[in-house]
């Protein structure tokens, strides 16, 4: 069996007596319905005759019966709709559970190279498309085939020459829906591929409306969007046409097949081959049988996007984390912070040019080192390899003399704390922000961060303290305010490396010098490698490296390097006479 088939097939595997039960009421309503046209005929035919004795008590107990049988359809039904599109739902909720679990074990170049908006569509439209099918497919499946084959069986019974000829057109009226449906599902796969960019496009406007409103760009973004609506409108042009065909051609071959039995049907009375009741029987049966067909016309409906979403959702759960823990990784524990790089290169795709290449550098535990140089050099990404957020092309990092890899990334990442430049808070609190770095972490622990980072005079000014709601990413807090709670969030941790990427950059002159105190108590005994823009923020660096596409071209203290009169010593110069400048 297809391994995307097996997969499909799993997901009903919890629900299995639940979906037993649906398709247990989905028979039972399938043989109601075959019963009552045999209990219209039994009246007809038997109890509407004169000679017929106790035929008012017979018509009323057949009434009865047929009352049971409509009060047990209803039940079978409403269970049907009810527990069936909740075991969808559910089924849905574990599909999207797995596609979430899925995106955060995948690595930054996956994020690199696909945009935000197509992968919540792949999360949610694609996902709600599959419940209709998980939910209503078998269903469809299960009536059409009983009720086809129920019908089919009873008409021959009564009529095989009118069977014959009312079933001439069920082939003709199956390879006509088939040859539609594939029309339909290359309609389908494009059209989701377009409200993948639509969700795309809104995603990358909203997040930077500020910029957007302040180039006053509402315009041009306008354009944009109207640009991915109208790709949207053609994919589905076609597949309305395809459907228009699909469905009112199959209403047109169920209209013929009732003329057809009518026109045969009324020859046979005259030539007394066929009574009445049998034909009036023959017509209720001919609608039990168009039923199916336009059952399987929902069906083949359901099916194709149900299936174009889950083949975009299997593209997802297909794609190998490119960070991946070693079947024996082990727990980093105890770590002393000796951080080793042996001959490591490093490039994004095979086709391009290595930002690191053949790097060897070595930091003693508890040792303060800055990096510095020009914008492109690599510093971002020498500490971006140590987490493994990316994989080394070449070469090996250790941490206390073992390989990174041999670790699990759980207890990697936890003994690494990291602050960017590009600050990301939650939505929530200032509290939840903060404790982000120790969810574990009491009231006190939060406020004693906060005070490390210079953050705690500015967070008892809002509004409600520790309890104020930042919005989304932080939008009601200043630059540096954002600053200083990723700060925090990190001292929170409290972990034996650091890594501070540009970190204070978003500062002023006064709340940088607070954050280089409390950054001078948080460095000892542990290991920092900070990443520096203003080059005087590091003059206490233990150890100063200079990357340029070179590698590693100057190391030494600041001391040593404006002596040197190198790289180093022009960038501060250069620094000097700007702030010199604008001073």
């Amino acid at each position: 069996m297809n391994s995307r088939v097996k997969k499909f097939l799993s997901y009903y595997k919890p629900y299995l007596g639940l979906f037993l039960a649906d398709m247990g009421c989905a028979v039972i309503a399938s043989a109601i319905t075959l019963a009552i046209p045999l209990c219209i005929r039994y009246i007809t035919k038997n109890l509407l005759e004169p000679s017929s004795t106790d035929a008012l008590l017979q018509i009323y107990m057949m009434g009865g019966l047929m009352l049971c049988l409509i009060a047990l359809y209803t039940a079978c039904h409403a269970f049907i709709d009810y527990q069936g599109h909740m075991m969808g739902a559910l089924m849905e909720r574990d599909m999207r559970n797995e596609l979430f679990d899925h995106y955060q074990k995948l690595s930054f170049t996956f994020y690199d190279e696909h945009k935000t908006g197509q992968l919540m569509t792949r999360i949610s439209n694609d996902t709600f498309d599959l419940s209709e099918l998980y939910h209503h497919g078998p269903e469809d499946i299960v009536i059409s085939l009983l009720n086809f084959l129920g019908a089919f069986v009873i008409l021959t019974s009564i009529n095989v020459k009118l069977s014959v000829i009312a079933f001439m057109f069920v082939p003709v009226m199956i390879a006509y829906g088939l040859y539609f449906s594939k029309k339909m599902y290359k309609a389908l796969r494009k059209s989701r591929d377009r409200i993948g960019d639509i969700n795309a496009q809104v995603e990358d406007t909203l997040a930077g409306i500020r910029v957007v409103q302040s180039f006053t760009n509402e315009g041009r973004e306008r354009d944009k969007f109207a640009h991915e609506n109208n790709r949207f409108v053609e994919s589905r042009r076609d597949g309305y046409k395809n459907e228009a065909y699909f469905f009112n051609g199959l209403i047109a071959f169920t209209q013929l097949m009732t003329v057809t039995v009518v026109i045969f049907g009324a020859v046979s009375i005259v030539k007394n081959t066929l009574d009445l009741a049998d034909l009036l029987t023959f017509l209720l049966y001919i609608v039990i049988l168009i039923e199916p067909v336009q059952r399987l016309g929902n069906f083949i409906r359901l099916y194709q996007e149900g299936i174009s979403g889950f083949n975009r959702f299997m593209e997802i759960l297909e794609v190998e984390p490119q960070i991946q823990e070693g079947p024996c990784a082990c727990e980093l524990k105890n770590v002393q912070g000796n951080i080793e790089f042996k001959e490591v290169s490093f490039r994004y795709k095979e086709e391009e040019t290595h930002v690191l290449k053949n790097l060897s550098l070595n930091i003693a535990p508890g040792e303060y080192i800055a990096l510095v140089g020009p914008s492109g050099a690599g510093k971002t990404t020498l500490c971006s390899l140590i987490p493994r957020f990316y994989e080394a092309s070449r070469g090996e990092i250790l941490i206390d003399g073992k390989n990174i890899s041999t670790f699990t990334l759980t207890s990697l990442r936890k003994n690494i704390g990291l602050v960017q430049q590009e600050v990301y808070l939650f939505s929530g609190t200032v509290m939840e922000n903060i404790r982000y770095g120790n969810l574990k972490a009491g009231e006190e622990d939060v406020i004693a961060s906060a005070k490390k980072a210079n953050a705690h005079d500015f967070i008892m000014a809002l509004p409600h303290g520790y309890l104020t709601d930042i919005g989304q990413r932080g939008v009601k807090l200043s630059g540096g305010q954002k600053q200083r709670l990723s700060i925090a969030r990190v001292f929170l941790k409290d972990p034996p490396i650091i890594i501070f990427d540009e970190a204070t950059s978003a500062l002023d002159m006064k709340n940088e010098k607070a954050v280089q105190d409390a950054l001078e108590k948080l460095i000892k005994n542990r290991t920092m490698l900070v990443i520096a823009h203003r080059l005087s923020t590091i003059r206490n660096a233990q150890r100063i490296l200079v990357l340029t596409d070179n590698g590693i071209e100057e190391q030494g203290t600041h001391d040593e390097l404006i002596a040197l009169d190198g790289t180093y010593a022009n960038l501060y110069n250069m620094q000097l006479r700007v702030e010199d400048l604008s001073g």
